[in-house]
């Protein structure tokens, strides 16, 4: 499995969790934007942002172009 590829399914492992919390219990943005560190979504955004942007940056370099 290509690394880009093991990335991506990071990414939706993630996004399923995210969407379980949201749907199993009272969501506050809050929790979101400023999450206490024992909540599920402590560094959620940092990790996902970085594993966002290392996709981006592989897709980029795969076709030859610049962000």
């Amino acid at each position: 499995m290509s690394e880009k590829r093991r990335l991506i399914e990071q990414m939706l492992a993630m996004q399923k969790k995210f969407i379980d919390h949201e749907h199993n219990s009272a969501f506050d943005p809050k929790d979101y934007y400023h999450p206490e560190s024992d909540s599920p979504l402590a560094g959620y955004r940092d990790e996902y942002t970085a594993l966002a942007n290392k996709v981006i940056d592989m897709a980029h370099q795969e076709k030859g172009s610049r962000r």
